[in-house]
């Protein structure tokens, strides 16, 4: 992974080159109304407050538990014995993208969510929280896997079914099982080939409606280079770059491949 500076170098080229978000000179359709309509919608849903509340107890956690990673997290902590609140830290998805991951759902009314990485299930709330959504969520870690579900019963959410294990196993196995899926959120191994393994494997579940959204494109070089795969993909036809998360669609109505860097 790039150091803090590093990623703080790429984030300000990021920020001062990026559109500005207000959708000023966006000559697609599809992402001015994304822009105008999910982007910058200011609403304060009545998921928000429950779920960060309940990120505020997860940040101030002292339990610790030992954990089986499968991904590059594992060269944040190294140790198998971590403190939730550790975890909940360098884990969890900031509120500002959680959120936006459930606009997403939301405005688009997707129904079959997939999401790889559960961690302690503060963005599968949000993904669940989203009407008519079912979420099925995948995590390695079984320790792990117990706290989230526990907090999705405290949020007394009933649309997620957490699926434990290895994603090299656990993943083929359900998508086996699925006929389609509209929404796909990968955050659960930062490196190239497991992350282009993955979005191959789903894609051939997907339709031109699936929207795909990776986590941490910018978070390493093997990130980016996957990033830049993800892009030039023949059934990718348009991308958008939020620096700390990628969005892909592979809708035939845009005319041509379109990739558009967005400052949020």
């Amino acid at each position: 992974m790039y150091s803090r500076f590093q990623l703080a170098k790429k984030y300000l080229k990021y920020y001062f080159t990026a559109s500005n978000g207000k959708g000023h000179g966006v000559h697609s359709p599809f992402v001015f109304d994304f822009i105008k309509f999910v982007l910058n919608d200011k609403k304060e849903y009545p998921c928000y407050r429950p779920i960060e509340k309940l990120r505020e107890v997860l940040l101030a956690d002292d339990k610790s538990i030992e954990v089986e990673d499968f991904g590059a997290g594992s060269t944040v902590i190294k140790t198998k014995l971590r403190v939730v609140k550790d975890i909940a830290a360098s884990s969890l998805k900031p509120k500002k993208y959680s959120q936006l991951l459930f606009r997403i759902v939301q405005y688009y009314q997707k129904t079959n969510v997939l999401e790889l990485g559960t961690s302690l299930g503060t963005t599968t709330a949000y993904l669940a929280s989203a009407a008519n959504t079912v979420v099925t969520t995948m995590e390695g870690s079984a320790n792990i896997a117990a706290i989230a579900k526990k907090n999705i019963s405290l949020l007394a959410l009933k649309n997620i079914n957490i699926i434990k294990g290895d994603f090299e196993k656990t993943l083929p196995y359900f998508l086996s099982t699925k006929k389609a899926i509209d929404f796909v959120f990968l955050d659960g191994n930062h490196r190239k080939a497991p992350t282009l393994q993955y979005f191959a494997q789903i894609l051939l579940h997907a339709s031109e409606e699936t929207i795909f959204v990776f986590d941490d494109i910018h978070w390493s070089k093997e990130m980016e280079e996957a990033w830049e795969v993800v892009k030039i993909h023949e059934q990718v036809t348009l991308t958008i770059d939020l620096f700390f998360i990628g969005i892909a669609l592979l809708g035939k109505s845009f005319k041509e491949k379109q990739h558009f860097v967005i400052r949020f």
